[in-house]
């Protein structure tokens, strides 16, 4: 955490998954609201090309299914840099946001197996 803590306004340095055209990004979180379950999420640095990134990201519970299943949405709005494509810029934005949930997977799995 480069300031605050965890809470609105908090801004934290993130080490890039290696293999991705960038090493770190520096994140804002401009939103959360544990009421409506709802994250957003500003990259205001880095060495990523992604120029006035924002996300949203929601959780929404699945009724009815047995184990307590969570849907997790997110979108973002992202500028296309000179030199690049909307095409590349979204692929690596989508890359990043699978990696993210992919890794949200894996720890809510292992919570659930505490």
């Amino acid at each position: 955490m480069r300031a605050g803590n965890g809470s609105k306004g908090s801004v934290r340095e993130v080490m890039v998954v290696s293999g991705l055209p960038a090493a770190t990004s520096t994140e804002r979180l401009d939103e959360l609201d544990d009421d409506s379950h709802v994250m957003m999420v500003s990259f205001i640095g880095g060495d990523h090309r992604l120029v006035n990134y924002r996300s949203t990201t929601t959780l929404h519970e699945i009724e009815g299914i047995s184990g307590g299943k969570t849907v997790v949405e997110e979108s973002y709005v992202v500028d296309v840099p000179a030199g690049n494509s909307k095409e590349d810029t979204c692929s690596f934005a989508d890359t990043i946001i699978g990696c993210n949930l992919r890794s949200l997977a894996r720890v809510t799995e292992q919570m659930a197996k505490v």
